[in-house]
Order: C-alpha cells, then sequence, then structure tokens
C-alpha cells in the first residue's frame, strides 16, 4: 500500500519576491514579500510555483520538502530550521543549556532556535521529510 498526504490541508498565499525553486522553504521578508531563508532562520512555508517576481508560497498543509544535515529528522513532533540551501534540518540539542530548556533531532522541543513540526515520512535516500507546515 503506498502512503499519500500530498494536499491534505494545503492552503497558499501569492507573495512578491525573486525567483526561488520550487519546494525550498522562505521567510517573510517585507510586506507581501518572500525570500530565501538562510541557515537557522525559521521558516513560514516551501514554494509550491514561482515565477520571475511572484511565487505561490504554500503556508499549511503537507509539504515534501528536502533536509540536510549528519542527522535525519526524527519521525513524530521534531523542532526543524531552515538549512540555508533552500531545505531544512534537525535543531541539534543545546549542550549544557541552563534555562531547562533543549531542542533536539530526537524531536521532543523547539526552543529558541527552531519551531516543532510534524514530521510524519522521510526518505533518507532522497534526504527529504513530510511535514506538516
Amino acid at each position: 500500500m503506498n502512503v499519500s498526504f500530498e494536499g491534505i490541508g494545503q492552503w497558499c498565499a501569492t507573495f512578491s519576491g525573486t525567483e526561488l525553486p520550487e519546494g525550498s522553504v522562505v521567510k517573510v521578508s517585507g510586506a507581501g514579500e518572500v525570500s530565501a531563508c538562510e541557515a537557522g532562520d525559521a521558516f513560514c512555508g516551501a514554494v509550491a510555483a514561482g515565477k520571475k517576481d511572484a511565487c505561490t508560497v504554500q503556508l499549511g498543509g503537507f509539504v515534501t520538502v528536502g533536509y540536510s544535515g549528519t542527522v535525519a529528522p526524527a519521525i513524530g513532533y521534531t523542532a526543524l530550521e531552515a538549512d540555508g540551501e533552500g531545505g531544512v534540518k534537525a535543531v541539534e540539542a543545546a549542550a549544557g543549556g541552563t534555562d531547562g530548556t533543549e531542542s533536539s533531532a530526537a524531536g521532543t522541543s523547539a526552543a529558541a532556535a527552531g519551531r516543532s513540526y510534524w514530521v510524519v515520512d522521510r526518505d533518507e535516500t532522497a534526504k527529504t521529510v513530510t511535514i506538516l507546515l
């Protein structure tokens, strides 16, 4: 049996912005404008379609995006941030934090650096994850 999350809960908005590759994660960079994320940025969605001066950004629902890093994002709620290459990466555990919070690739909590997303599928060969925005 094949499993598909495509289109479930999907909603999009059109923003101005330079031509961005489909599937890349983006951030709001101005009034009605998005841009590519730098490494460590929080992201608002993924480009569903792009043209020269505008793009449609998926802001909700399930989306499949690329990931990088030495540790694949864990299945379940996982702290993620932009990797600076159009994809995401798992937020690594804070070493010896004094505030009692920590973020981890194992997926328990999203502290200051990342936001927690529900990872429902992972393809370690293609280096992609399906997440709920």
